[in-house]
């Protein structure tokens, strides 16, 4: 009688612990370091189970495009957050722990908006 009650239960239990699984680290991203980013919003996408941005960014050298993890919805509201916070064709200063492998991406780690306005956790970092 046990054993066939173990043949699912086992299995059962062990499914329960995919969702914790399949959440990552922020292994890569260099969290010590926080660039300042001199930035024009391209998207935003205010989602579960993380909003993410993509923004060009003005180099010396021309432009480049970033990708930018964020956090979920219900954190950006605690911050001062709305759905329309930015949009396409903003210009913003971005403030991202960047990737480890030097491609162009990050972790949100601040923005000071337009207006002079900002949100996040660290507003400083050295201009990238």
């Amino acid at each position: 009688m046990t054993r066939p009650l173990f043949r699912w239960l086992l299995p059962a239990l062990a499914l329960l612990g995919a969702p914790a699984l399949a959440h990552h680290s922020y292994a890569m991203f260099d969290m010590t370091r926080t660039v300042a980013l001199d930035a024009t919003i391209t998207q935003f996408k205010w989602q579960n189970p993380h909003s993410f941005m993509e923004a060009d960014i003005k180099t010396p050298d021309g432009t480049e495009h970033w990708a930018i993890e964020m956090t979920a919805p219900n954190n950006l509201v605690q911050e001062g957050w709305k759905r329309t916070t930015v949009k396409p064709g903003d210009h913003v200063t971005l403030y991202v722990h960047p990737l480890r492998s030097g491609d162009k991406g990050g972790s949100f780690a601040g923005v000071k908006l337009a207006d002079g306005t900002t949100l996040g956790q660290s507003t400083s970092g050295k201009k990238s």
